[in-house]
């Protein structure tokens, strides 16, 4: 009976040596598991490919949202309209910046209550969207507005802008092609004469807009699902109703 007891002990213990080790490497692989990001291809005509990773951890609305636009193929043909010392912005469907779209996306960044703590630095992917700061005045309202206003036109830093922390969703980082964004960023711009003055001024317009053939997304077999959207602000309207409803009599 002993000798019995003895080999169930033995028994006992090798089992609970075996489930601790299971549980064991369990939490191991829980500790050093690490986020396989989705990787953006986005080849430039004549200039080659810009390669992104994107952060759904940090943004997980834009980033699900970037992939759907890139997998419904709307970037490819669509250009970089906007180019600056600090940064390069692409994606508007007029090619000029004016392109609207039905749809919108809330802004997750601190300001607008979510914690995102990328910074906006060399390299760093952000989201475009509208400011209507200024018009605050005429209603608080606005400035939300504008926090929530965008959707699919997005921005390459080429230097660091510490003033967009906070203020913009930043959601990916280039990691192959930042030479390309310092040569788009140096293009030459056109100018536009006042009509009244007779004075010309540079634009941000590229004089030869760089064209974004095509965009593709490894997301590593990851099913990010549908973005959460809302119905656009249309400030033009706004402002129609604002004063036509007589309220600054």
């Amino acid at each position: 009976m002993k000798k019995n007891g003895l080999i169930l002990s033995i028994i006992l213990l090798i089992f609970i040596l075996i489930l601790g080790g299971f549980l064991a490497y369990g939490y191991y692989q829980k500790a050093t598991y690490k986020l396989q990001r989705p990787i953006v291809s986005m080849e430039i005509k004549d200039y080659g490919t810009i390669k992104m990773e994107l952060y759904p951890d940090v943004a997980p609305n834009t980033v699900k949202n970037f992939i759907k636009l890139i997998n419904d193929g709307f970037y490819n043909g669509l250009t970089f309209h906007r180019v600056e010392e600090t940064l390069i912005q692409g994606g508007d469907t007029a090619g000029d910046g004016t392109g609207t779209n039905e749809l919108s996306i809330n802004g997750e960044f601190k300001e607008n209550g979510y914690d995102n703590n990328m910074k906006f630095e060399r390299g760093t992917v952000g989201l475009a969207r509208q400011d209507f700061t200024y018009y605050s005045s005429l209603s608080p309202d606005l400035v939300e507005k504008g926090y929530n206003s965008g959707y699919n036109q997005f921005f390459i830093l080429a230097e660091d802008v510490e003033t967009f922390n906070g203020y913009y969703t930043a959601f990916g980082k280039v990691i192959e092609g930042i030479d390309i964004v310092d040569k788009i960023k140096a293009l030459e711009t056109t100018t536009e004469k006042d009509e009244e003055t007779g004075e010309s001024t540079q634009t941000t317009k590229p004089v030869n807009p760089p064209v974004i053939s095509n965009v593709t997304v490894d997301t590593f077999g990851v099913e990010y699902g549908e973005p959460e959207t809302h119905e656009s602000f249309d400030m033009n309207s706004w402002m129609m109703n604002y004063y036509s409803s007589g309220v600054t009599n």
